[in-house]
């Protein structure tokens, strides 16, 4: 985890991802609302994490940020630009302050390319170097990663996953940016370099002044690399607080569930936990839910939860929650479903 200093590096105003299915000889097209209204701010020099079981929409939204995936609506701002709208001129230019780490250290890399020209690539695209110098800033890139300058005229296959995942870091370093999306950096990875990867990124935060958005479904490396949480479900963001906030007093009944998945290293402690089971799949994005949707798996709806939309409320200091169930004043789900409490957060 870092120490920021309160700046808000990117802004994201109601953002919106929507897919048409293209539909078909005997039924329409269809909307996929992948990401559906998503507004967060991300300070400079924090790791934000993003949760959330599969396609809840988190790398849609994490590459929606950096125009990857073109967004159907709303704004995303860094340093007073509207990369959501920017001219693709004017976004190349913006790109190399905003790079991505890729899930799939096997399919992220092309296997044509050598190391020196996988990591070369962006220093020669944005005129950073050329000649010899290019190639020096290659071997300067991969002994920051971990890796031996020896290497650089190897190819992919001759690397192992967590050798492969070091070189996508080294390419996203190599233009020197401010902001990294990390889409699942270590999901593909064995357990052990997985400990190495996440050390890698602290120090190379703490060295650069990065800024991260970790995007995982493993709870337990974002509790160990992110300042802040967010938890997504179905395209909304519907939890979002300090991680150790979050982790000792989750508000919304899925972040409790998604919580209690964790496993904890004491196995005395492990074995009198009590493991939240959620009900059902996560519903079609296609089709989604009237009203709040995760009312369908929820073990606390009441009737109104079919019907009120929740929108994020701060419940806590720095703690917003998105459920009609609970309130400054009734903080506690479980308090206000012993006391018979209805819909109290409107």
């Amino acid at each position: 985890m870092s120490e920021t200093n309160g700046d808000k590096l990117i802004t994201i105003e109601n953002l919106q991802v929507h897919y048409s299915t293209g539909g078909g000889l005997f039924r329409g097209s269809q909307i996929v609302k992948a990401v559906d209204g998503v507004s967060l701010e991300i300070k400079k020099g924090e790791t934000l994490g993003l949760v959330g079981e599969s396609g809840c929409g988190k790398s849609t939204l994490g590459k929606a940020i950096l125009r990857l995936t073109a967004p159907t609506g709303g704004k995303v701002f860094y340093n007073g630009k509207d990369l959501a709208h920017l001219p693709n001129s004017a976004m190349r230019e913006q790109r190399k302050h905003l790079q991505m780490i890729f899930q799939d250290p096997y399919a992220s890399l092309n296997p044509r390319m050598n190391v020196g020209q996988i990591v070369g690539e962006p220093i020669r695209t944005f005129g950073l170097a050329n000649g010899n110098s290019v190639e020096q800033m290659v071997g300067d890139l991969m002994e920051t990663v971990g890796l031996n300058r020896r290497f650089i005229k190897r190819y992919p296959h001759e690397f192992s996953g967590g050798q492969r995942q070091r070189i996508g870091i080294a390419r996203a370093l190599a233009v020197d940016p401010e902001f990294i999306v990390a889409d699942e950096p270590i999901s593909a990875l064995d357990v052990s370099i997985q400990a190495q990867i996440m050390n890698l990124m602290e120090r190379l935060q703490a060295e650069k002044d990065l800024t991260y958005l970790f995007i995982s479904h493993d709870l337990r490396a974002v509790r160990h690399l992110a300042d802040r949480v967010a938890v997504m479900y179905l395209g909304k963001i519907v939890e979002l607080a300090p991680g150790k906030d979050i982790y000792a007093d989750p508000l919304m009944p899925y972040t409790r569930a998604l919580i209690s998945a964790v496993p904890v290293p004491d196995p005395v402690i492990e074995a009198k936990r009590e493991r939240i089971i959620l009900k059902g799949d996560v519903p079609s994005p296609i089709n989604p839910p009237t009203g709040c949707a995760f009312h369908t798996r929820c073990s606390y709806a009441i009737e109104e939860c079919r019907s009120i939309v929740p929108q994020l409320a701060q419940i806590k200091p720095s703690h917003t929650a998105a459920c009609i169930r609970i309130n400054p004043e009734h903080p506690d789900i479980n308090a206000n479903e012993a006391a018979g409490l209805g819909a109290i957060g409107k």
